[in-house]
């Protein structure tokens, strides 16, 4: 038997095949291939088979596979980071090659359509390779992203190390023969008569332009003069060779180079790229105003009793480091009324409409990114205290990025209060597929009509209801409005 051609470590494969008995043993490819991937095998030329396996070729080559060479790893890919993301910005890596990574660690920040996450490590270990650099976007999902190892000494080993290439053989398609272009007889040539001559510039019997002095009527000069039109080039129709007013018109209209082109002021702007989180945003409120009927409903709020109430609340809860606010119980007056009114606690669906039996409430923040919409869930079943709890724990999240998808996806209604910013009234838009959305504006000191003093100072707020008029007619949103008032301006029946 012909012995095979091994490299000098390879001792096992060598001694395998130095065998003189070796017609009584029959090893199949897959074996071979085996031995030679723990070798450091180049070539193998055997004529060893049997019936029961597939004959090797002869001067077949067996390769070891590149990431045989390659210590153990972990690759990290693109996940899916809410059920409607399809592609991903990497925006920020939170980790550099060479850091050791804990489990939970941020490794990067991904933009998805919905908002930017964080992508966290699952297992401890260093990151040996960034494969894509910060900033690139429309990355599809299960793209690799880097490659982590448990082993510090390992990171050495994936210094030049690309990802491969997933190709499958392709076959090669012979190019379509073109097809033999079919002669079409010439049409009959149509002798086509000579083009007319050019017009000869007709000349016209005016008043010669007079040489040396100017003359011009007044109202001719300071037109020539705005317009920096020297008067000696205008042709003169007056009497005694006198321009007119109509002269130097004509002269601006026959010569467009002499009117001088105005000055452009330098423009200094900078152009600002645009996040996925933000685009999907402008998207969707655009579709919004464009294809959801809104109609607007106003009222205003007495905040007396409120503020009474948040003070003697706030006093009790002041050990436990808790400050309740006035959008506090906004949100629980919203979801209390939604469950007196459920139609404003509804979606339109298209072909049908969808009445939540829960209330979960979307408060608007606003982050860097853009502005975000988190959930206060089953807020009509919780107290002011843990309503306030979600708000500020949710806030804090959505600053910084780490929001779950659970937590901002979804909602019933929604609320965006600007009356910290000195925003006395507004209308917002409505967050698709909801019906309603509440703006909130700032409080401020009223003087009002008081049955004992004739009048009184009195703390009022704005709000406005944005409905969906295919979901909530104008006298439900009506109604929403008066049971959000009622509980507003008395809070102890928030308690009933």
């Amino acid at each position: 038997m012909q012995r095979a051609l091994v490299s000098s470590s390879s001792k096992r494969l060598t001694n395998l095949l130095n065998l003189k008995n070796v017609s009584q043993r029959s090893y199949s490819l897959n074996h071979l291939i085996r031995i030679a991937a723990t070798s450091n095998v180049q070539t193998v030329n055997p004529k060893i088979h049997s019936s029961k396996f597939m004959p090797l070729n002869l001067n077949c080559t067996i390769q070891k596979r590149t990431l045989a060479s390659l210590p153990n790893h972990t690759k990290i890919v693109l996940p899916a980071l809410s059920p409607t993301m399809e592609q991903g910005t990497l925006a920020k890596w939170a980790k550099k090659e060479g850091d050791h990574v804990l489990e939970g660690d941020l490794i990067a920040e991904i933009e998805t359509d919905k908002a930017t996450m964080g992508l966290e490590a699952t297992e401890e270990g260093y990151l040996a390779k960034i494969l894509v650099q910060e900033k690139t976007k429309d990355l599809p999902l299960k793209t690799l992203l880097c490659v982590m190892v448990s082993d510090k000494n390992d990171i050495a080993a994936f210094a030049d190390y690309k990802p491969e290439a997933a190709t499958s053989p392709s076959t090669p398609v012979a190019a379509p023969k073109p097809e033999p272009v079919k002669e079409t007889p010439k049409p009959p040539q149509v002798q086509t008569p000579p083009p007319p001559p050019p017009p000869q510039p007709t000349t016209t019997t005016q008043t010669k332009k007079p040489e040396g002095r100017v003359f011009a009527t007044p109202l001719a000069k300071k037109i020539a003069s705005e317009r920096n039109i020297d008067l000696s080039l205008v042709t003169p129709s007056g009497p005694d060779g006198q321009i007119r007013a109509q002269d130097v018109q004509n002269y601006v209209v026959q010569t467009p180079s002499a009117i001088p082109p105005r000055p452009t002021a330098e423009v200094n702007y900078e152009d600002l790229d645009i996040n996925n989180y933000r685009a999907v945003t402008a998207k969707r409120l655009t579709q919004s105003k464009q294809t959801v009927p809104h109609y607007y409903l106003t009222v205003d709020i007495d905040l007396e009793n409120v503020i009474k109430v948040r003070k003697d609340l706030n006093e009790q809860l002041a050990k436990e480091n808790v400050k309740i606010s006035i959008n506090d119980f906004v949100i629980k007056a919203s979801a209390l009324a939604c469950k007196k009114v459920p139609e404003a606690n509804s979606a339109w669906m298209d072909t049908f409409i969808r009445k939540y039996n829960n209330v979960d409430i979307n408060v608007a923040v606003a982050t860097p990114n853009g502005l975000i919409t988190p959930i206060v869930f089953n807020a009509d079943k919780k107290g002011l205290s843990s309503i306030n709890f979600d708000v500020a724990s949710l806030a804090k999240k959505a600053k910084d990025n780490k929001l779950q998808p659970h937590e901002f996806m979804g909602g019933t209604f929604t609320i965006s209060n600007l009356g910290m910013f000195g925003i006395k009234s507004f209308s917002a838009v409505i967050n698709p597929p909801q019906a309603c959305i509440l703006a909130v504006g700032g409080a401020e000191k009223r003087v009002v009509p008081d049955e004992k003093n004739g009048h009184k100072v009195a703390t009022y707020m704005q709000v406005t209801l944005s409905s969906d008029h295919r979901v909530v007619d104008g006298a439900v949103g009506a109604k929403w409005l008066e049971h959000f008032k009622k509980y507003m301006e008395n809070p102890a029946s928030m308690l009933l």
